[in-house]
């Protein structure tokens, strides 16, 4: 019977609307609450009942007796099923409303307690001995057979006896065992002899000897979920039906007082009379009504929400009359009063008691009074069965509790609940994976094992705990709730003093009807489940755990003739390390990554590697435990990747990798959702592959982590290996020492991962714009690591460049690195263009300029040593590099958009710039080109270069691009210095090459002076400007002209002290040097020159000098006033103090003594900044 079958009906006969029921007590003020809800009915319309004539002999049957299928549909509603109700009726019950279970429920139950044989027995074994059953006596069956047939009467209407066959008559005879009268009629709540007024118990008798059973499923602990989806389940419910059925004509959601039970009943109900449903009772009429037999009458009206009772009253089978009875009048019958309100109490102090102490999950509980006793005690049955050794004795509930677990669990897990329910589904299908033997149900044990592994969720939005979630689910102590319930008890009287064997005792019948007796402490339970961890790689081991118990589940019940040879779990299997020889071995093994169903079979019913049918539940599981498997892997390689634990990562993706495999070697087609899933592992594994590669250095421990397994590990692969080879992803996952092979290897991965992502399955289906998101990444990544490949090939060239000595020549392998080092460049170009990335477009382009200027560096060293002219060749490349540098910036469009690239790609167009000028400045192709060709390209390339200089933006470059500017002003006024002297003919020509130098030169000291750590370059530039203006003397007649312009040499050569303060305190802020001051030419600590400064001394003192010389003549031979006398006796004393100076001096005392002179010369106070004057 399932409540899919048909739609809920209202349990009243007339097909009303579902109704509350609601009794009101005439005793004091109590009011009952009580409301029932018809869950499923499988009763027509119910039919009148007949009355029959006083006199009606019930001990002769009627003629449709035992003939169920001539009652029509009547007797469905009247008799129930035609078989007797199963034990385990209630579990069925509860499996049709799964969705009922929990917070809405807190009792499942029959409305009659059933005679359990086992139960009996079980107790007489295992608790005492000296107990022991009451056999029914005959009496019992006697009125049992008139029941039955007084109902068969009512439904058949015919008042008078008729002539049964001779096998009736036998049924008759032998009626002392229903189960040969075909019958169900069902006892009452709480009595399964209520019905037979001979065998009521009486009022003394208490509670009889009841059998209570209370299976624990953590249901309180369950929400009520509206059933919104149907998701197809991978548990096949057919393992778990086990007789375990729901035969009960009506289920019915019952509400009595604050107490939800779910309640099966067969009970009859007829329509007629003043109310449309009445319930139909056979009395004796010498025998009164007692208490509890009322209370069962009134009880099970409730449940049904029938309002009124009609009792047909018999003396010795012979009818007398009918009386209806208002079901609220029952308790208020003659000898048969009862306080309603003790009813309510006892229900809620039961009830609480049992969620007080029935707090193990999984376990089943027995509640039992002996008939006499006023001693209600509570088992664990479960531990009781487990502590038995006999056969006997074994729980039969263990596996309904197991599947109602699983269900419950199920339901939860379908309906997409909030994270916060997680750690109850665990606790429950923990619970019941202790349940379950693997050899007899493996595909409930590997389903539930599933369900685990999928509580674990592994993508990032999961990750993250939603608001309100967790709560006291991580705050769970069991020693703690123990001790809680041990004081609980205490507090409560409950004592263990009668009877070791039983966890609870009620001492007193009595205790129940007082109200709230008993207060349930179930609020442990609540926060009593185990916690779902959200530490991602806790997370994904237990993934794996799971994982690997349900494939040795699904494994040990696949039967196949001839087995696999047999693999030593315990045995590691060794990950193949092959060092690929050359990119072409690899290319012949890569196509592997590049077909989107891997090893993905035909469809229809085929058998796999292990002897699995495809379509079977052993299929369908391996696929999902296989792709979780491959998930978990999957975010570990991606945490190790994160954690620079690239050896591990690449362990990591390999066997996600190799779970893959085993899918695709089992699966009849790859989903989009699995082949976005297999994009991802082929780029991470191209992320770990590309990292090893820039971190070659630490080879030796990522081998260590990469060949590192655990004992999981290796029995997961041993289930893996049962389906697939697993070396589909070898190449893509080896670890290798070759940084090439690493790199081109991360290539392939990543096209395959693109080609994937814009297949035709992903890029057509539901999942094209995420595809195409991640498309976007890839393409990123694959530009990425083809800028890699360039720049590999690119440092490369250069490395075999700077080994080359004297050949001549460009050799064939440095073209053939350029060519590869150009290609991948290309490629990664359309990379970055096709996704609109301007940034890395740039940079890309940068790099391809950096060749250019690899490939003319080349051509310029492959001449005789010396160098030789500038090459055509040359040009070439550098041309090419300033063309890629140019479109770099124009791609960029201005310094806004990225401003630390834009400095780079000025820096590096200025530097192109300044290598050719300084190239064709210092070996012009004079073979081919004029001198003053050269000279204007120079020109060109030098103001280009200055151009690119940006001087006013501050940033860390900015000190280069000044040193940078004061070194092509130096070169640029170098050159026109040279030109000025060679320079024969035009004299406007001269004096424009003699203006553009002294510009020139009065720029670069500026520059010099500006920065601190150029002292050299400053005294350099001063010398050589002072050597130009005297110089310009030589065509200089006038006396007066040739004294003005040597004066202004002279205020030049005072800025030298700026030079000469910079190498004082930079050699005074070095170490001590040797006492002979002599300069070996290595720089010292300061970065100082001394060899240079050596040098450029040398050229000081004597230009010094005659500088002072000159001064001191003409002005002796011109009439000079006294001032002029006060100037030229300081030129004699300084030109005095230099000739006398001692030249094996240390250099600090040299350069002190410079100091000292230069200060007393006049115009000391000149600065480079305010030089104003010029040459005529």
């Amino acid at each position: 019977m399932s409540s899919t079958d048909s739609t809920p009906v209202s349990e009243r006969p007339d097909g009303g609307d579902m109704s509350d029921g609601s009794e009101d007590s005439k005793q004091g003020t109590v009011v009952v609450k009580s409301r029932a809800v018809v869950k499923y009915s499988a009763a027509p319309p119910a039919c009148s009942y007949a009355v029959l004539q006083e006199q009606t002999d019930l001990k002769l049957p009627p003629a449709n007796w035992l003939r169920e299928s001539q009652l029509g549909p009547a007797g469905t509603s009247v008799l129930g099923t035609s078989s007797k109700t199963k034990p385990f009726s209630s579990f069925g019950m509860a499996y049709d409303f799964i969705d009922c279970i929990g917070d809405d429920v807190d009792v499942v139950s029959d409305s009659e307690t059933g005679d359990w044989t086992w139960l009996k027995e079980f107790y007489q074994r295992l608790i005492d001995q000296k107990w022991q059953r009451k056999k029914k006596s005959k009496e019992h069956w006697y009125q049992k057979a008139i029941l039955s047939k007084f109902l068969y009467y009512s439904i058949n209407g015919d008042g008078a006896a008729e002539p049964v066959s001779a096998e009736a008559e036998e049924d008759e005879e032998d009626c002392g065992r229903v189960e040969d009268c075909g019958l169900s009629w069902p006892a009452t709540f709480n009595s399964s002899a209520s019905h037979c007024e001979d065998h009521a118990p009486s009022e003394e008798e208490g509670l009889g000897c009841s059998f209570a059973l209370a299976d624990v499923a953590l249901a309180s602990d369950v929400a009520s979920i509206p059933k919104e989806q149907n998701l197809p389940t991978l548990f096949d419910e057919g393992e778990s039906s086990q007789g375990l059925r729901n035969d009960f004509v009506r289920n019915i959601m019952w509400t009595f007082e604050d107490i939800h039970m779910l309640v099966g009943s067969n009970m009859p109900i007829f329509g007629g009379g003043r109310y449309p449903a009445v319930s139909l009772r056979l009395r004796d009429n010498n025998k009164p009504i007692n208490i509890l037999t009322g209370m069962d009458y009134w009880l099970d009206n409730l449940m049904c929400n029938v309002p009124e009772l009609v009792m047909c009253f018999h003396v010795n089978g012979i009818v007398q009359k009918y009386e209806m009875i208002k079901t609220e009048d029952i308790p208020d019958l003659e000898n048969s009063t009862f306080s309603t309100r003790v009813v309510k109490d006892i229900a809620q102090n039961i009830l609480s008691f049992l969620k007080s102490n029935c707090t193990k999950e999984g376990h089943t509980y027995w509640l039992f009074k002996a008939s006499g006793s006023d001693i209600v005690k509570l088992y664990d049955l479960t531990t009781l069965c487990e502590e038995a050794t006999e056969e006997k004795c074994q729980n039969p509930f263990t596996l309904p509790v197991a599947v109602l677990l699983y269900k419950v669990a199920s339901n939860m897990m379908l309906k997409n609940q909030n994270r916060k329910y997680y750690g109850t589904i665990r606790t429950l299908l923990l619970n019941c994976v202790k349940l379950l033997d693997e050899e007899r149900h493996p595909q409930m044990m590997a389903s539930a094992q599933y369900m685990l592994a999928e509580l674990f969720q592994l993508d990032e939005e999961s990750m993250t705990c939603e608001e309100g979630g967790g709560g006291s689910e991580d705050s769970y102590s069991s020693d703690e709730d123990e001790e809680e319930e041990e004081e609980e008890e205490e507090e409560d009287g409950v004592g263990l003093q009668d009877d070791s064997k039983a966890i609870a005792i009620i001492k007193s019948v009595g205790e129940l009807s007082v109200p709230e007796k008993y207060t349930s402490t179930n609020h442990t339970r609540s926060s009593g489940v185990l916690p779902v961890s959200q530490d991602k790689e806790e997370r994904c081991r237990h993934v794996l755990n799971y994982v690997l118990k349900g494939l040795k589940a699904v494994d040990s019940s696949i039967k196949r003739e001839t087995e696999l040879p047999s693999a030593d779990p315990h045995t590691p299997i060794p990950l193949k390390y092959e060092q690929a020889a050359t990119t072409g071995a690899v290319q012949t093994h890569i196509s592997l990554l590049l077909d989107p169903v891997g090893g993905a079979g035909e469809e229809g019913k085929r058998v796999t590697r292990s002897g699995m049918v495809s379509g079977s539940w052993q299929h369908r599981l391996k696929l999902q435990l296989f792709l979780k498997a491959s998930k978990a892997f999957y975010v570990l390689a991606d945490a190790a990747n994160n954690l620079l634990k690239y050896g591990r990562a690449l362990r990591y993706i390999k066997l996600a990798l190799q779970c893959h495999d085993a899918y695709c070697s089992i699966s009849s087609g790859l989903s989009p959702r699995v082949l976005l899933f297999h994009s991802q592992c082929l780029c991470l594994c191209g992320d770990v592959q590309l990292m090893l590669a820039q971190n070659a250095s630490n080879r030796a421990a990522y081998l260590e982590e990469y060949q590192y397994q655990t004992q999981d590990h290796q029995e997961l692969l041993h289930c893996l290996h049962r389906e697939s080879s697993c070396q589909a992803f070898s190449v893509a996952t080896d670890l290798s020492g070759d940084c090439e092979y690493q790199l081109f290897v991360s290539c392939k991965c990543y096209e395959a991962a693109h080609d994937l992502l814009t297949s035709e399955p992903l890029m057509s289906g539901t999942l094209a714009e995420v595809a195409e998101q991640q498309g976007t990444h890839t393409r990123k990544r694959l530009g990425n690591i083809r800028n890699e490949l360039g720049v590999f090939y690119m440092n490369q060239a250069a490395t075999l460049q700077s080994e080359k000595e004297a050949r001549r020549g460009v050799c064939a392998a440095e073209q053939e690195l350029w060519r590869r080092s150009f290609s991948c460049f290309e490629k990664g170009l359309l990379d970055f263009q096709a996704i609109c990335d301007l940034t890395n477009t740039t940079l890309l382009q940068c790099n391809m300029g950096r060749l250019m200027r690899i490939c003319a560096q080349a051509h310029s060293q492959s001449e005789q040593p010396g160098h030789g002219e500038f090459s055509p060749e040359e040009a070439l490349y550098y041309n090419k590099a300033v063309d890629y540098y140019t479109r770099a910036l124009s791609v960029l469009g201005s310094r806004g958009s990225h401003a630390a690239v834009w400095d780079s790609v000025n820096w590096e167009l200025s530097t192109t710039y300044f290598t050719l000028a300084t190239l064709l400045q210092d070996h012009a192709p004079l073979s081919r080109k004029a001198q003053e060709q050269v000279e204007k390209e120079v020109t060109e390339a030098m103001l280009k270069s200055l151009r690119y200089c940006d001087l006013d933006t501050p940033s860390p470059r900015q000190p280069l691009y000044q040193y940078r500017a004061a070194t092509i002003h130096h070169r640029l006024a170098s050159m026109y210095h040279s030109c000025y002297r060679n320079q024969v003919g035009s004299e406007g020509l001269r004096k424009q090459h003699r203006s553009q130098a002294e510009l020139h030169y009065s720029r670069a000291s500026a520059l010099f002076l500006s920065l601190s750590h150029t002292p050299c370059e400053l005294l350099r530039t001063l010398l050589e400007r002072v050597a130009f203006i005297q110089f310009t003397t030589s065509a200089q007649s006038s006396a007066a002209v040739k004294l003005k312009t040597l004066t202004g040499a002279l205020e030049v050569m005072c800025d030298t002290r700026h030079a000469f303060n910079r190498i004082q305190k930079e050699l005074q802020d070095a170490p001590l040097e040797d006492s002979t001051g002599s300069a070996d030419g290595d720089d010292d600590s300061s970065g100082l020159n001394k060899e240079e400064v050596m040098r450029l001394i040398g050229v000081f003192e004597p230009s010094l000098s005659f500088l002072l010389l000159q001064l001191i003549k003409l002005s002796s031979k011109r009439k000079s006033s006294g001032q002029e006398d006060e100037s030229v006796c300081v030129y004699r004393q300084v030109y005095s103090s230099l000739l006398r100076a001692e030249k094996e001096a240390p250099l600090v005392e040299r350069i002190a003594l410079y100091l000292q002179l230069l200060e007393q010369l006049p115009g000391n106070t000149h600065t480079p900044q305010s030089d104003t004057h010029s040459v005529t």
